[in-house]
């Protein structure tokens, strides 16, 4: 069972903090979403679920500089986001890569627009490195219309990464690939996270994707109106891996608990007709894994447990 709705922990200042964030695409339509607020801190590995139009792609956008919100704003590391900048990384859905270039020489251009002053020698290493990161050593003349999907968009996180980026903002890399090649590149995005403590802002449809890759997990309610309904801490120990994390008894907690939000309880947050003021609301931190009676050690606020 649930207990009542806990704000979120206090603590230092977060690497990226979310205050107020609304977006209304007409004056006369409502919002999308709004009263949006949360903060990622940096090292962190963040997904956001939620149905089609609740505004996940432009909540992304808008940290990406690539859209402007309504009201609100984006700090990130103590400056507000106003446009796009190389210290964000984005993957989009489609690969988004230059067809007439290759594997190499898409990467070299990011890495050229992150350090002009640099020569071709060095460009050149430096974008190797990162193509052996994803696993395509020996594809780096390849141009883009020789490789698979999954190879594809493995160019696009490695260009992502290249530009060594102070956060990384995935929109559902891997929504269309198929199960196995899905696996192992979030098998790959498990190993260059674990390496360089990335911070990641990641969409996404794939429950168990989530619960594999994520720190946190932000659960979104439906639009429009929509906001932040729960955030929702993954208790699983920090090595798991996809062959056996369905093994680990809190894995179905966790799971239970997403699936169950996103069947029934996410409609359950639409503004009432009772004039409630919706920026009153705060986001539910939730625990799904943990049994009745444990807490973390060192936690700073009320735990919300929900017990199988």
């Amino acid at each position: 069972m649930l207990t009542n709705p806990v704000s979120q922990p206090s603590g230092a200042a977060n690497f990226i903090s979310v205050e107020g964030l609304s977006k209304r695409y007409k004056h006369d339509a409502p919002p999308v979403f709004e009263n949006v607020s949360f903060g990622i801190e940096q090292g962190e590995f963040v997904c956001v679920i939620g149905h089609s139009g609740c505004g996940k792609s432009t909540i992304l956008n808008v940290l990406a500089g690539l859209e402007q919100p309504t009201s609100g704003h984006v700090i990130m590391a103590n400056r507000e986001i106003s446009g796009p900048s190389l210290d964000r990384g984005v993957v989009f859905q489609g690969h988004a890569l230059m067809p007439w270039l290759s594997v190499e020489a898409n990467i070299a251009f990011a890495v050229r627009s992150r350090h002009p002053k640099w020569g071709r020698a060095q460009i050149a290493a430096h974008s190797l490195r990162f193509i052996e990161m994803v696993g395509l050593k020996g594809s780096e003349r390849k141009r883009p219309s020789e490789l698979s999907g999954g190879m594809k968009q493995r160019v696009g996180i490695a260009r992502a990464f290249a530009v060594e980026p102070k956060m990384l903002l995935l929109d559902e890399p891997f929504g269309a690939l198929d199960a196995l090649t899905r696996g192992v590149i979030q098998d790959e995005l498990l190993k260059i996270c674990a390496a360089t403590r990335q911070t990641v802002f990641m969409i996404t449809h794939d429950v168990d994707e989530a619960i594999l890759l994520s720190n946190k997990i932000m659960l979104m309610s439906n639009g429009p109106h929509a906001r932040i309904a729960e955030i929702v801490v993954n208790t699983m120990p920090a090595n798991r891996r996809r062959e056996t994390m369905h093994h680990d008894p809190q894995f179905y907690r966790i799971r239970n608990h997403l699936v169950e939000f996103l069947v029934r309880r996410s409609r359950e947050f639409q503004p009432a007709d009772d004039g409630h003021d919706p920026s009153a609301f705060t986001p539910r931190l939730m625990r799904p894994g943990l049994n009745s009676g444990e807490a973390l050690i060192g936690d700073t606020a009320p735990v919300i447990k929900a017990v199988a």
